[in-house]
Formats: structure tokens, C-alpha cells, sequence
């Protein structure tokens, strides 16, 4: 929580009941800020910020892969979200929507039990918390664009609900 001292503008605008997942995903968030801000190790953040799940066997795991992935294949992810925002410039978007966007396209990527659906109903929804007014619809048109790359391409491996159920609609037609 001292974090939160330093970055009291990462404490969501709202202050409704937050579900599990959602709030995972936002000490996610808070974990990928602080280590672009502060530099400091992604073991001390983990430490640090993510500390507070560690009761939690299956949420901490999902908060530490989520973290380590997203700075992992920050590189790939990067090259993938610039050919889609080709008329911004991408070291001038805002560092929260950039880091919602690695770790949306992240879940799309590494994490096959999650839909898509989720993935991108999330970052829009922590975006409209942490962002600014117009970065829900921001991320939610980037995402969907990716999504529809990563289709064409084969490259969206997922066992979720959210994709099984295209599939079979797409079969009964």
C-alpha cells in the first residue's frame, strides 16, 4: 500500500464492490506502473505490491504470470499495438492505456482459459477507473482490432467459453 502514497492517482475513481479478478488485474497494473516509473527489480515489485494476494495461491500465480508476461514479451506486444495505432504515436499515448493494452493482448496471447471477451470488457472497464474519459473506447478499438489479427492469423489459442461459443455458432451455420 505505500505504493499508493507515492501514486495515490492509481486508486481507481470509483469506489464500488470490485470483483476478484478485476482487482488482480489493477494491482497488475499497478505493478507494471511502478516498475516503469520507479525501475526498481520485478521481484521487488512483486514483493512490494503484489504481496497483498499472497494468501491466495491461485490469484497470486495469476497476478505474477500476468506481471512477468506482459514485461517478458513487452518488445513483441509493443511491435503488435504500433501497427495498430499507426495514427498516434506511441511513446505519446498514456502510459496507463499502453500498459492495459500489453496486458489485454498478454491474456489474448498466454493465458488460454480466458475469452477474449473478458480480456478486453476488463481493460476497458479498469480504463475508465485509472485512464482518461475517452481511453475505455481507445483500448476497447485497439483490442478489437488486434483480436481480429490474432484470428486471422491462428495465433488466439483459447479453451474459454467466450470462444468455443463463436465457434459453434459459426459450425450450426
Amino acid at each position: 500500500m505505500a505504493l499508493l502514497i507515492i501514486f495515490p492517482y492509481l486508486v481507481p475513481m470509483t469506489e464500488q464492490k470490485i470483483p476478484k479478478r478485476r482487482h488482480i488485474r489493477e494491482l497488475v497494473l499497478q505493478s507494471l506502473y511502478a516498475l516503469e516509473i520507479s525501475k526498481d527489480a520485478p521481484q521487488h515489485i512483486i514483493d512490494t505490491i503484489l504481496s497483498e494476494i499472497q494468501d491466495s495461491e491461485i490469484d497470486f500465480d495469476f497476478a505474477q504470470s500476468l506481471f512477468i508476461k506482459t514485461i517478458a514479451h513487452q518488445a513483441e506486444m509493443d511491435k503488435r499495438l504500433k501497427s495498430k495505432t499507426e495514427h498516434w504515436e506511441f511513446h505519446r499515448i498514456a502510459l496507463i492505456d499502453k500498459i492495459l493494452l500489453r496486458m489485454s493482448l498478454c491474456e489474448l496471447l498466454y493465458f488460454p482459459d480466458i475469452p477474449p471477451k473478458v480480456t478486453i470488457n476488463e481493460a476497458i472497464e479498469i480504463a475508465k477507473d485509472y485512464s482518461t474519459e475517452s481511453s475505455g473506447t481507445f483500448i476497447n478499438g485497439i483490442m478489437d482490432a488486434v483480436l481480429i489479427d490474432l484470428k486471422k492469423e491462428g495465433l488466439l489459442n483459447k479453451t474459454g467459453r467466450g470462444l468455443l461459443e463463436t465457434q459453434t455458432k459459426k459450425s450450426r451455420a
